[in-house]
């Protein structure tokens, strides 16, 4: 069998909209040491992918890693095995895998193609009672979840504030405020919670209130009929999905003790902190194959789902990031890959 040279990827040559995105034909990278080649059969769609498209217009520069074009946007891979370096051990040719790749440290990971290199730390085995379309929209939000909810993982400062993000214990005596529950990380920060006992509060748009009862919401505020941070009381902790400028709106919300964690890093005020007994902590999600294979055995026994909004063959991943910019997503947009 002839060895396959190149392959189908989409790139960008400059930044700007979803028409940037190209389908071309490229080189098929190669393995260094620690990698494994894989073979994708489908890509998770995150915000960062049109973060980096757009250029990151709203990112200080001395926040911004490093990127150069042409550039193979994507992170969220799962895929199979096709080659192994030398002083790779634990996974072999043909083996079912997830990752998120390389993130934050390179701020895309080249997963838009039909193969690409992965770290062999970066990748878990494939949950085998999902396929690939539900397995690749897991990583970049299920660890998000993981690392904001359950475990951080890792001992990097976020470079949005300096106090270091510690996950609240959650159990039976707990309640959770959710906001953008019905969003890729939301969904599965909404099971999480459920999986360790909490009571959860989902706020979305009406349209979602039925998937996220499914999901086990105990209560549902529809945003577009009520001010969520003025209904809600007495709350534990407050995962902000939606973060950014508007977070602090939630603060009223909580007890005394509680904890906001914003996705987005809002500006909050650390005397208005410590006047109201809050602690307010945020991390940026990192590639954990580890954390992912718990996740991993989550969704096997059945306790986590992944719900898919829509898919796109990859020569459509332009149509992907429309569908991502009309927003209202429940669950993950996922590419697929022949």
């Amino acid at each position: 069998m002839m060895p396959i040279h190149t392959m189908r990827a989409i790139r960008l040559h400059e930044f700007g909209g979803p028409e940037v995105l190209r389908d071309e034909e490229v080189p098929v990278p190669e393995p260094g040491p620690g990698e494994v080649l894989v073979r994708v059969h489908a890509v998770g769609i995150n915000p960062p992918d049109w973060y980096a498209r757009e250029g990151m217009p709203d990112v200080p520069p001395e926040l911004k890693p490093p990127f150069d074009l042409p550039l193979i946007p994507g992170t969220d891979v799962s895929g199979v095995v096709e080659a192994v370096a030398a002083d790779v051990n634990g996974f072999v040719a043909g083996d079912e895998v997830v990752g998120l790749l390389r993130f934050p440290t390179a701020l895309q990971g080249s997963a838009y193609a039909e193969y690409v290199t992965a770290p062999a730390s970066d990748l878990a085995r494939k949950p085998a009672a999902v396929d690939h379309v539900h397995a690749a929209g897991l990583p970049m939000s299920g660890l998000t979840a993981w690392q904001f909810l359950i475990e951080l993982g890792h001992g990097h400062p976020s470079p949005f504030q300096e106090a270091p993000h510690r996950p609240m214990a959650l159990d039976g005596e707990t309640t959770v405020l959710i906001n953008g529950a019905a969003g890729g990380v939301g969904h599965l920060a909404l099971q999480l919670a459920k999986w360790k006992g909490a009571r959860v509060i989902a706020v979305a748009s009406g349209a979602h209130e039925a998937f996220l009862r499914r999901l086990g919401a105990d209560e549902f505020i529809d945003y577009t009929k009520d001010r969520p941070e003025e209904v809600a009381r007495d709350v534990d902790l407050v995962l902000d999905t939606v973060g950014g400028p508007d977070s602090r709106r939630f603060l009223r919300t909580l007890e005394r003790g509680g904890s906001l964690y914003p996705v987005y890093f809002g500006e909050f005020d650390d005397e208005e902190n410590a006047e109201l007994g809050v602690t307010v902590t945020a991390t940026q999600v990192r590639s954990n194959g580890a954390q992912l294979a718990e996740l991993g055995r989550l969704l096997d026994a059945g306790t986590v789902r992944v719900a898919v909004d829509s898919t796109f063959p990859l020569a459509e991943a332009r149509a992907a990031h429309e569908r991502a910019a009309r927003g209202h997503i429940q669950g993950k947009i996922v590419l697929t890959v022949a």
